[in-house]
């Protein structure tokens, strides 16, 4: 038998993921940059970082999934107004996929944290985010990213590395503002926890 708490808490839950997939989709209005090697610059990682943060591993897993299941069936979601299958062998397909293990890793390393130090408000809980944005949103993301541009722009290991070093300076900015957010979200509602799903 269903509670009312579980009831409310699993409606908030679909309310979160539901939201937090549509922010995704809106920071991909804005223009991407591309680069020669067929893997834009987007403000798009910027909402992955922040739902792994905010939202935890599981809704973090079922937010980006919504959102790359949306892009498969054809919705134009992604940067510049990218959807499709097609999406998923063009050489940025490696990050797509980073995207959704990224989130959850950021998820699990904000928990981790926090766990650490429940009452974190100011300068522990910046770096407990922007540590978490860099371990999932950049090393996690960039790791299958690399692995995509090996697999279908044909780079060797080296070249996909050096290729990837382009959005280092962009992402370490995103993992800060991402950071900023995050403490803002818990200050301007105290029952914000960042510790459980």
């Amino acid at each position: 038998m269903t509670t009312t708490t579980g009831t409310m808490t699993s409606t908030r839950s679909l309310s979160y993921i539901a939201l937090f997939a549509a922010v995704i989709a809106v920071f991909g209005l804005i223009p991407k940059i591309d680069l020669p090697f067929g893997v834009p610059i987007t403000l798009q990682s910027l909402g992955i970082m922040l739902v792994g943060c905010l939202l935890g591993p599981k809704r973090a897993f079922y937010t980006v999934g919504l959102l790359l299941v949306a892009v498969a069936l054809g919705l134009p979601l992604l940067s510049g107004g990218r959807g499709g299958v097609a999406v998923f062998v063009a050489p940025s397909a490696g990050f797509l996929l980073g995207w959704l293990l990224g989130a959850v890793v950021c998820g699990v390393s904000m928990r981790q944290f926090m766990k650490r130090m429940p009452d974190a408000k100011g300068k522990g809980l910046l770096i407990a985010a922007f540590l978490s944005s860099l371990i999932g949103g950049i090393v996690v993301m960039y790791f299958f990213g690399i692995l995509g541009l090996m697999l279908a722009a044909h780079l060797s290991a080296t070249q996909a590395t050096l290729a990837v070093l382009a959005f280092v300076p962009g992402d370490l900015v995103k993992c800060a503002v991402c950071a900023i957010l995050v403490q803002s979200v818990v200050r301007g509602m105290p029952s914000w926890r960042l510790d459980r799903d």
